[in-house]
């Protein structure tokens, strides 16, 4: 069985960025401004991951 435990946004409003993730278990939210260009590098970032973590993980949730 599933447990969702965080849940993750990137939104853009007003041309800027932002990191929006919620803490499911203890309902918190963080919310963290994020630079244009790591957004542009985000697809690498995650593939390195995936690559790092191993097949197991690479699927992930969809």
């Amino acid at each position: 069985m599933e447990t969702l435990l965080y849940a993750a946004e990137l939104v853009r409003e007003d041309g800027a960025y932002k990191l929006v993730v919620q803490d499911v278990v203890r309902d918190t939210v963080q919310v963290t401004p994020v630079p244009e260009s790591a957004v542009a590098r985000l697809p690498v970032f995650l593939s390195v991951l995936s690559s790092k973590l191993g097949p197991a993980s690479a699927g992930g949730r969809r």
